[in-house]
C-alpha cells in the first residue's frame, strides 16, 4: 500500500523540523492538527512501513537507530545518551 500525503508529509518533517523556529511539539500540532503523542504512534507506525523505507530511506534508518538506541537504554535502566557500562 502506497503512503498516504500525511504519512509522506510526516517523514518530509522529520527530515527537516529542526530547521523551523519554536519547539518541535508546537509545530506538530501547527502542521499536523494532533498531539504530540498520537503523532510519535503513527511516525513509529509508519518506520516498520516498506513504502516509508522506499521513499525516504535515509529519514527512516536514522530514525530507526534512534528509536532502538533509545530501547535499549530503557532495557538497560539507563540514559539514552550515556555510554553502556563495560
Amino acid at each position: 500500500m502506497a503512503l498516504s500525503d500525511r504519512e509522506r508529509a510526516i517523514l518530509d518533517f522529520e527530515r527537516t523540523w529542526w530547521t523551523q523556529p519554536g519547539p518541535k511539539e508546537v509545530a506538530i500540532r501547527e502542521r499536523f492538527e494532533l498531539s504530540p503523542t498520537r503523532y510519535y504512534q503513527l511516525l513509529h507506525e509508519l518506520l516498520e512501513s516498506p513504502d516509508a523505507i522506499a521513499y525516504d530511506p535515509l529519514v527512516v534508518r536514522r530514525l530507526r537507530r534512534l528509536r532502538d538506541r533509545r530501547r535499549r537504554a530503557r532495557y538497560e535502566g539507563r540514559s539514552a545518551g550515556e555510554p553502556p557500562v563495560r
